[in-house]
């Protein structure tokens, strides 16, 4: 499969680390909005600029799309859905209905098949919460981030003026994730599930207070969230936050039985050293999906409740089942 990369970030460095090893995967090249002399591949990976795109458009097989879902996918990944096969991580989860219909109409009017909302949450633990409540239906989900850096709340707040940089932890209660893990089934805010510690590099002479303020505030992010926001230098951001360590758990509660006598947990859990070079490797996975089932004719948008899980690998499906059946 020909893959393109749009956008070179830590997301889009993950996603050439992916298609780097993988042997069925030629990475045709990286588009960016910088100029192309600018940007230099971990790889060796031709790098173009994002306008020369389009005329690039059958070489490509699926273009999987690594902006920030705060400002740049939602107008992205539709507008590109019409002229390929896309791929995206678009990680607000209230939105995603209607990002999902706005996709679906450019990629249908396009004839190109697109999977949005890819990563692992929402992703892989998207799929867990569906096992597990196909399973047991009779109990309650949690989810719990961290500790680790999310990419896109990190993004988010590198996109307020004044910001030259910033990292944002997600830090689970401990008391929360202690009465889920020993099977209680709770009533908990998201307030009483995380927090969130910003570490921010301001431009000098900024108005710290307002960006303060706008953090706090930012709706969808951290409005929502006990958040704490330390600033630091560049040096300290560098020395003390350089890595991308994430992680999480997705568990459910539940009861069987006649009388609901029979307790049972599920819980799928992730521990990453490096959030960006794992979400690069779904995403990668799941363009390989994409590839396929566009082969077999289908288009639109889909998610990944739509991915039969032999679509992901790139073994066979006779080989699947002797080695993981």
């Amino acid at each position: 499969m020909r893959i393109g990369i749009y956008g070179y970030g830590n997301l889009g460095r993950g996603v050439e680390c992916a298609a780097y090893v993988a042997e069925d995967c030629e990475l045709v090249g990286i588009f960016t909005r910088r100029d192309p002399k600018t940007v230099s591949s971990a790889f060796g990976t031709a790098v173009y600029s994002s306008e020369e795109l389009s005329s690039m458009a059958d070489s490509i097989d699926v273009l999987i799309l690594c902006g920030g879902s705060a400002t740049d996918l939602p107008e992205m990944t539709p507008e590109l859905a019409e002229k390929f096969s896309v791929v995206d991580s678009f990680d607000t989860h209230k939105e995603i209905p209607a990002h999902f219909a706005r996709v679906d109409a450019a990629a249908r009017a396009g004839g190109r098949l697109a999977l949005i909302s890819s990563g692992w949450d929402p992703g892989l633990f998207s799929v867990a919460r569906a096992y597990a409540s196909a399973v047991i239906p009779n109990g309650c989900d949690y989810t719990f981030w961290g500790r680790g850096i999310s990419q896109g709340h990190s993004d988010a707040i590198r996109r307020i003026d004044g910001v030259l940089d910033a990292r944002q932890y997600t830090i689970p209660v401990e008391s929360a994730l202690r009465r889920v893990r020993g099977g209680e089934c709770p009533t908990l805010s998201a307030r009483e599930k995380h927090k969130r510690d910003c570490y921010v590099v301001a431009r000098e002479g900024a108005d710290l207070a307002r960006i303060e303020r706008e953090i706090k505030e930012m709706p969808n992010y951290f409005a929502d969230y006990d958040t704490t926001v330390t600033f630091i230098t560049e040096e300290e951001l560098l020395r003390e936050h350089s890595g991308m360590p994430h992680g999480g758990s997705v568990i459910r509660n539940g009861v069987t039985g006649r009388n609901a006598e029979h307790t049972h947990t599920v819980e799928f859990s992730l521990s990453l050293d490096s959030n960006p070079e794992f979400t690069g490797s779904v995403l990668l996975a799941y363009a390989r999906a994409v590839y396929r089932m566009r082969k077999r004719g289908e288009v639109g948008c889909i998610t990944v409740f739509d991915v039969p899980p032999v679509m992901l690998s790139p073994l066979s499906r006779e080989e699947m089942i002797k080695s993981m059946l």
